[in-house]
């Protein structure tokens, strides 16, 4: 059995391929540079070398000595020597001069005198009188050539000058020229290179020595991080422009969440938030409270300080409300264990005191303070355990029953109240604070009353498609004048911190379960709170479908 096993190379790192991109782009830009102007620069060479040899070749056709030795027997014994002269002095490898039918009367090799020029490249100059530029192979070799034609003094043309340098000479001469300009290219390559290992080094260095997969995990954590966190949070740029904004920031701004908000400047979503005034004092402000439309939150807000300049702010933030039903929830706790210890203390005492009548042996006297305590709460108690079927809410009234007998004031549960839909988390909670508040202001507002016995009246149901709860205490009542303001966030005409908090609430849980509060005159003579709320908001899923 053979097993294919195939080796996968790691891939390379972040410094690695910046420095082969870098390097690799420089190198290949400045070679393809180079290589250009090499051969531009060779092109221009030969051109001038070529009209030099033109020029030359023009200059000697016009000498008159030339000209006129033409007419004479012998002109190759006159125009040999001027021609050799002039091919010293202007470095050409030769300058040929014939008649018209191409017949050499100079050459740089004697010898050659008197035959016949090489190329086949003399008509244009013989027929057309052109002087011009050509390549090609003479009896000395391949060679840049400027020819031109000589006229005699009646304009008729009469010879021709050819005047060249030879090609390898010149290939030669153009790579010394630019041999300099490709050290230099060769220099310059290595410099990229150097500044492409800087970079990569740099570049390294400033995303904290992190790969880019690295990177594109951390990213993706971040974002699943912060999209999953309860509080909301918006960041802001040195601009003021929003840069990040989680879903809980837009659930706050009520948002949907594939609106594009980033880039857009703070004060459009959110004109109160402060943020402008973090950027311009770099200062931090934690447990601010303010508005985001309708919900109450806690803020803070915090620069983004980048060395020693501040780049932008972040600010988080929380509902008040949550934290103010925590608050209470803890608070209400409290006070049942406060109640459970009063109650096993003053059972202890009714306790030690039964134990000493029968010690007296006056078992009648102990039996009868026995039923006296026992009577009313045995019956509240079975109210409550036989009518309310979710043990949270029995839980708190039991407690609110304790709480108000350790203060004096007698809560009765009606006798037919009934509570037998089971409710789901949710409504749970939502019961647990409108009763909470509700019988904490009764009991409060009973123990202002007048009469000797303060009294709290509860009554509930969940006949029909609502549950309903009466609150009734027999204390002062409510001020018809302030009637409109009793369930506004804030109100209260209690003294001390944290009031004005209850009613709001109750009536804010109501109305987002399909239900209300209102407030009538009570039966006992003080103030009687109705409450009501759709059974199908607040009870368990499987109730709901049945």
């Amino acid at each position: 059995m053979s097993v294919n096993t195939k080796r996968f190379s790691p891939p390379l790192r972040f410094r690695t391929q910046v420095l082969l991109l870098v390097g690799t782009l420089v190198a290949a830009t400045l070679l393809v540079q180079g290589t250009y102007l090499h051969h531009r620069q060779g092109q221009i060479i030969t051109e001038q070398i070529g009209l030099r040899a033109m020029n030359v070749a023009q200059a000697v056709a016009q000498i008159p000595a030339i000209v006129e030795a033409f007419d004479t027997p012998e002109p190759a014994a006159i125009i040999q020597p001027l021609a050799e002269q002039i091919r010293i002095e202007t470095g050409a490898r030769y300058v040929v001069v014939g008649n018209r039918f191409g017949i050499r009367y100079s050459h740089p090799l004697p010898e050659r005198l008197g035959l016949p020029m090489v190329g086949g490249d003399n008509e244009r100059a013989l027929i057309g009188g052109e002087a011009y530029i050509s390549e090609a192979e003479g009896s000395l070799g391949e060679a840049i050539r400027g020819k031109a034609p000589i006229f005699n003094a009646a304009g008729d043309i009469v010879g021709i000058v050819s005047v060249g340098f030879m090609l390898e000479k010149v290939d030669y001469d153009i790579d010394n020229y630019l041999a300099l300009g490709w050290i230099l290219v060769g220099l310059m390559v290595l410099l990229g290179l150097a500044g492409a290992a800087w970079l990569a080094q740099h570049l390294k260095r400033v995303i904290l020595g992190l790969e880019p997969h690295e990177i594109a995990r951390l990213v993706m954590e971040k974002d699943a991080i912060l999209q999953s966190i309860h509080e909301g949070i918006v960041a802001i740029n040195r601009e003021g422009r929003i840069t990040l904004l989680n879903q809980a920031a837009r659930r706050f701004l009520d948002l949907p969440s594939d609106s594009d908000a980033l880039g857009l400047p703070v004060q459009e979503l959110v004109p109160n938030s402060r943020l402008r005034e973090v950027l311009s004092s770099g200062e931090r402000q934690f447990d601010q409270e303010m508005w985001i439309g309708e919900h109450p939150v806690v803020v803070n807000r915090v620069p983004i300080i980048h060395a020693g300049k501040v780049e932008g702010a972040v600010a988080t933030f929380r509902s008040r409300q949550e934290i103010r039903d925590l608050s209470l929830a803890l608070n209400a706790v409290s006070k049942d264990m406060d109640a459970l210890r009063v109650q096993a203390h003053e059972f202890s005492n009714k306790l030690y005191t039964i134990s000493g009548l029968l010690q007296l042996d006056k078992p009648q006297q102990a039996l009868a303070l026995i039923n006296q305590e026992t009577a009313r709460e045995q019956a509240q108690l079975a109210t409550v355990l036989e009518q309310v079927a979710d043990p949270l809410v029995g839980g708190i009234l039991l407690g609110k029953l304790a709480d108000a007998a350790e203060k004096g004031v007698q809560l009765d549960i009606v006798e037919h109240s009934a509570l037998h839909t089971p409710l789901s988390p949710g409504g749970q909670e939502v019961l647990l604070s409108v009763l909470g508040n509700l019988l904490n202001n009764a009991v409060d507002a009973a123990l202002q009353g007048t009469d000797t016995i303060p009294r709290v009246r509860l009554f509930f149901t969940d006949l029909g498609a609502q549950l309903l709860f009466e609150v009734e205490d027999n204390g002062p009542g409510v001020d018809p004048g302030l009637l409109a303001q009793i369930f506004q966030d804030g109100f209260t005409t209690k003294q001390g911190k944290h009031r004005g908090i209850g009613l709001a609430l109750v009536r804010r849980l109501c109305l987002e379960h399909d239900g209300d509060v209102s407030l009538e005159d009570g039966d006992l003579g003080g103030a009687c709170f109705i409450v009501t709320l759709a059974k199908d908001r607040v009870a368990r899923q499987e109730e709901k479908a049945g």
